[in-house]
């Protein structure tokens, strides 16, 4: 293997691996720490609960703390978060903070639906970088196709529409099995349908959606590779439309 096929190898593997980071912290981390501080500790259910809840909201603060702009999934997730641990202060009841965590599904996957009318749907931050492996010839061509191209804006914001439904559809059956359940059961269960949810909306949003948009992207980039280019070194208006009719 060359050294450039390796080293666009590692670039390949770096959104994935980005990918998985808020995974692990948003749910890993709290299902074990509720264990740990239910059985090992003794601290009562909803306590329990709650200082679970800390370490997802500190990361979602670090994030948005971090960036340069203004991430609007990191922002709504942090103002749910910050809700989320006022219950736990104010409720001693257990099914509805088990409930709780439902309501950051569907605040979430409202959100999402309704951004995808907007010009920025809330999913394209994650997706972009997926699909253009942080190229510079990639998020060029990514962004002469959102300017120039409706069937890439359609599959664009249908990569949103699909993550907003999953995660509406995760959000019912976490409030069913909240008050239908033992809470020490849904517990563990509530982290297997959010697990379950990612997964089924990556493979469904990855297949028809992202896999597309690659394709899309990497046609482009060879189009304006071998584009006529103007005194500037740019990229003619022909090309920018040229994906536009696929």
């Amino acid at each position: 293997m060359s050294q450039h096929q390796s080293v666009a190898g590692g670039k390949q593997a770096n959104p994935l691996l980005k990918s998985l980071v808020p995974l692990v912290v948003d749910a890993g981390i709290p299902i074990a720490s509720y264990y740990v501080l239910s059985d090992g500790f003794g601290l009562s259910t909803v306590a329990a609960l709650g200082w679970s809840s800390v370490v997802p909201a500190v990361r979602t603060l670090w994030d948005l703390v971090a960036s340069r702009g203004v991430n609007g999934l990191a922002l709504l997730m942090l103002i749910v978060n910050g809700v989320g641990l006022a219950m736990t202060v104010v409720s001693g009841d257990a099914r509805l903070m088990m409930a709780k965590d439902s309501a950051v599904s569907s605040v979430v996957g409202i959100a999402i639906l309704l951004s995808v009318r907007t010009q920025r749907p809330l999913m394209t931050s994650g997706l972009k970088p997926w699909v253009t492996k942080g190229s510079a010839e990639g998020n060029a061509a990514w962004d002469r196709l959102i300017a120039g191209s409706q069937p890439f804006r359609r599959v664009e914001r249908r990569f949103s529409a699909i993550w907003g439904t999953v995660l509406l559809t995760e959000c019912v059956l976490k409030v069913v099995g909240a008050y239908t359940l033992p809470v020490h059961t849904m517990v563990w269960l509530g982290t297997v349908l959010t697990v379950v949810a990612i997964l089924l909306a990556m493979f469904v949003a990855g297949g028809s959606c992202a896999e597309p948009m690659e394709k899309m992207v990497k046609a482009e980039v060879e189009r304006a590779a071998g584009a006529p280019q103007d005194g500037a070194g740019t990229v003619t208006p022909a090309a920018v439309v040229v994906g536009a009719g696929e």
